[in-house]
């Protein structure tokens, strides 16, 4: 497959918006102690309060629809705020039915989870959710296959290539991240508990903008699919939606297909299965895939 061949309708690389709105569940899971601290929980509460409405407004603008990935319990929770994100045209992808720590699951656990969620949400949507994120922790083996049966057709939970790719055995297109190209290491923030272990940084805008100008530039020059993931209440602070605005519209200006994953998912699905080198095969026949490329 050459560059060329690569993406629809002769677009040079591919782009992905993709938005993970936990609400508070995201810190409980990973803070539990912070459970009652409502000083605290606000910090989070504000991506429900301000974020999520800023994201909105900024790719109705840019006529851009995302990506959205959610336990069901914040749609449950915010069935109206869930509404609008799917009346914009936005795609809702499924994080099981609570955030949840997928370490500490059985793979029944963990299949239950994501068949609770992906109904849940089904009905509050209106549409078949397609799509998986694993709200935090490693997937166990055989849940790609039972994604599959689910009717998923795509994840964004692993990492390990620069291209979507299949998990080895299914058609199962995993759209892989990159640290990089996240809001959460530049800018989460918490003094008491401290959020993360040790004290942030809290990196300068221009600074940011920059690296994750210069990884699309990368990625643009060998035709490859540029993700991000974005948290509301991260990037959809009064200051930092300004950064995403710029950040877009350099997009805007190259030869980029700027898509849902679930269209980049079915894009994909048009392509031939891994090469027998990829990682993820080469990973699977050493360890018989008992993890992930998602460490």
């Amino acid at each position: 497959m050459t560059e060329s061949s690569r993406w629809p309708l002769g677009f040079q690389s591919a782009a992905i918006l993709t938005i993970d709105f936990n609400d508070i569940h995201g810190i409980l899971t990973q803070a539990p102690a912070v459970a009652g601290r409502d000083k605290t929980l606000s910090v989070w509460r504000y991506g429900t309060l301000r974020g999520v409405d800023r994201l909105l407004a900024l790719l109705a603008e840019k006529q851009l629809q995302a990506s959205w990935c959610l336990p069901a319990i914040v749609a449950t929770e915010q069935p109206e705020l869930i509404k609008r994100i799917v009346a914009n045209g936005h795609e809702i992808a499924c994080s099981g039915e609570r955030h949840e720590d997928f370490s500490a699951l059985s793979l029944e656990q963990q299949l239950a989870s994501v068949t609770r969620g992906c109904d849940q949400l089904a009905q509050l949507t209106g549409k078949p959710i397609q799509g998986f994120r694993t709200p935090a922790g490693q997937w166990k083996p055989g849940l790609a296959e039972a994604l599959m049966d689910q009717g998923i057709r795509w994840s964004s939970s692993w990492r390990g290539d620069d291209l979507p790719y299949f998990h080895p055995g299914t058609r199962l297109v995993e759209l892989p991240m990159h640290y990089t190209l996240e809001d959460e290491p530049y800018f989460a923030f918490n003094l008491s508990p401290a959020i993360p272990p040790g004290q942030s940084r809290i990196a300068p805008y221009a600074e940011t903008l920059a690296n994750m100008t210069q990884d699309f530039q990368g990625f643009h020059r060998f035709g490859l699919c540029y993700l991000l993931r974005l948290h509301p209440e991260i990037i959809g602070t009064a200051g930092r939606i300004g950064l995403l605005r710029e950040l877009i519209e350099t997009l805007q200006q190259h030869n980029v297909w700027i898509a849902t994953a679930e269209q980049v998912a079915a894009h994909w699905q048009t392509q031939p299965d891994n090469d027998f080198s990829h990682p993820a095969e080469v990973f699977t026949r050493i360890t018989g895939g008992a993890h992930g490329l998602d460490a």
